[in-house]
C-alpha cells in the first residue's frame, strides 16, 4: 500500500502530465525520468519500498540502493525479544515492535555503541565487532588486548585474564566480564562499512574517559595522547570527530592522517549536571547536559537514579561559550549509547520537536554503582515534563533490565 508521501507526490506529477502532452499516461507507464525525479523526493525509507514495490517500471526506474536518503528515524533496541536469538526493534513512527532473529546479540554480550545503523558488540572474549542487525553483516574490530594499556591476556589464567596499566603506572586485573561491560564506553563510526571502505571507529574508554580509534584494516586500537581525559560523548561531523568532556569542553580530533591532529576549544567550564552530549544540528554544535537524581522505588526497595533534567546550549565561536538554548523548534534529539543524533520532527509522523529522546547509559562504573531501572522517556523542553515511550512505560517490573534499550538507526545495506 502506497504511504500518503509516495501517493502525493505522484499525483502531483501524475496531475502535471494529465495537464500537459502526457494525457493519456498510465500510472505504470510514467517515464523514467519523471518516476526518478519522484523517487529522489522521498526521504523516508519505507517510502522508497512502497514505491520501488509498485510495478517493473518503478522499480527499474530507481536505484537499489537510495543513496539520497536522509539519516532514518532510529528504532530502539528493546532488552528482550521471544526467544534468546530475537530482539525487539520498537519504531516510534509505526508505533509498533519489529522482531528481528539476532543470535549474535545474546544477553552474554553487550552493545557498547550504534551509529550508522550498526551495533559495537563486545563479549567475554577479545572480540569487538561491528554488527548490522537488519542485514546481519558483521564486521571484526582490533580485539580488547590490542590497546596499548592492556599489557597481557590469558585465556587461562581464570578469573583475572586481563592485566591493565593504569595512567599511575600501577597494574591491575580484570575478569573476562569486566572487561567487556567496563573497558569501552562508547563506540561509534565515521561512517557505514557497507558503503565506505575507509570507515574509522572511535572509542571512549570507561573510567579515565580516554580517547582511542582505529581504521579500517588496522590489528590494534590507538590513543590520542593529545587529547584531555574523562570525555563522556563523541560525534563525527564534516569529516572530524567532537568529543566532550564532564566539563563541557570540546576536542576536535582529525585521525585521517598518518597520526592524530588535536585541538581543543577552550570554553568556560560546565559546571552541574551529571553527564553530556554533543550534537550536530543545522550547522550548529550543540551541548546537552542531563541532570539525574536519586529516589527509593518501593517495587525494588532500593535508590536507583532518575533523569530530571536536560539543559540545551549552542556553541558560540566568538567567546567560545555555551549559550543557553530555550527551544528546540522541530529538532528532536536522540541521545544514549547510540550516536548523538538531530532530526526534525517534521520529517516523521509520530514524533515530536522540541523533545529529547533517551536512553539509559548512565556508566555504573563512574558513579558508585548506583542501580539503572532502564531511565528512558521522551523529554519536554517547553514545560520539563517527562513522558515515557509507548513501547516502555517506567516503573514497569516486567522489563529486563539488562541491557538497557539503544537507539539503532535503520540501515538496511
Amino acid at each position: 500500500m502506497l504511504s500518503w508521501r509516495v501517493f502525493y507526490e505522484t499525483e502531483k506529477s501524475f496531475n502535471l502530465l494529465r495537464a500537459t502532452k502526457y494525457m493519456a499516461v498510465e500510472w505504470a507507464d510514467l517515464p523514467p525520468e519523471l518516476l526518478q525525479t519522484i523517487a529522489g523526493k522521498l526521504t523516508i525509507h519505507a517510502d522508497y519500498i512502497r514505491f520501488r514495490a509498485v510495478c517493473v517500471n518503478w522499480r527499474s526506474s530507481s536505484p537499489t540502493t537510495p543513496h539520497h536518503l536522509p539519516c532514518q528515524l532510529p528504532w530502539l533496541m528493546l532488552p528482550h525479544g521471544p526467544t534468546t536469538h530475537h530482539r525487539g526493534f520498537f519504531s516510534l513512527s509505526a508505533d509498533k515492535v519489529h522482531f528481528l532473529r539476532l543470535p549474535e546479540a545474546s544477553p552474554r554480550r553487550r552493545r557498547c555503541g550504534s551509529s550508522h545503523g550498526w551495533l559495537a558488540i563486545t563479549d567475554e572474549s577479545p572480540a569487538i565487532f561491528l554488527l548490522n542487525p537488519l542485514t546481519r553483516a558483521k564486521v571484526l574490530l582490533p580485539p580488547l588486548s590490542s590497546f596499548s594499556n592492556v599489557v597481557a591476556f590469558n585465556f587461562y589464567d581464570v578469573g583475572r585474564e586481563y592485566t591493565l596499566r593504569a595512567p599511575n603506572g600501577d597494574t591491575y586485573t580484570l575478569n573476562l566480564k569486566q572487561m567487556r561491560d567496563f573497558f569501552i564506553k562508547k563506540v561509534i563510526l565515521s561512517s557505514s562499512p557497507s558503503s565506505d571502505d575507509n570507515y574509522i571507529a572511535f572509542a571512549i574508554l570507561n573510567q579515565t574517559g580516554d580517547l582511542a580509534f582505529c581504521k579500517n584494516g588496522d590489528q590494534s586500537w590507538k590513543f590520542i595522547e593529545d587529547a584531555k581525559s574523562y570525555y563522556e560523548d563523541v560525534i563525527y561531523c564534516n569529516g572530524l570527530f567532537y568529543a566532550v568532556n564532564k566539563l563541557g569542553e570540546i576536542t576536535v580530533c582529525d585521525v585521517h592522517g598518518p597520526s592524530p591532529r588535536v585541538s581543543l576549544i577552550c570554553t568556560p567550564p560546565q559546571i552541574g549536571g551529571d553527564m553530556q552530549y554533543v550534537v550536530s544540528s543545522s550547522e550548529e554544535l550543540l551541548l546537552i547536559t542531563r541532570y539525574l537524581d536519586f529516589e527509593f522505588v518501593d517495587y525494588q526497595f532500593d535508590n536507583v537514579y532518575k533523569t530530571m533534567e536536560f539543559r540545551v546550549y549552542r556553541l558560540d565561536l566568538n567567546g567560545p561559550k555555551w549559550e543557553r538554548v530555550m527551544s528546540l523548534g522541530d529538532k528532536m534529539l536522540f541521545l544514549g549509547e547510540n550516536s548523538s543524533l538531530a532530526l526534525s520532527a517534521t520529517d516523521f509522523p509520530g514524533c515530536k520537536g522540541n523533545c529529547i529522546y533517551y536512553t539509559d547509559d548512565y556508566s555504573e562504573s563512574n558513579y558508585d554503582g548506583i542501580p539503572g531501572d532502564n531511565d528512558l522517556g521522551v523529554y519536554d523542553l517547553e514545560d520539563g515534563s517527562i513522558e515515557p515511550l509507548p513501547c516502555y512505560p517506567r516503573n514497569s517490573i516486567s522489563q529486563l533490565r539488562w541491557p538497557p534499550p539503544i537507539w539503532v538507526t535503520p540501515n538496511p545495506y
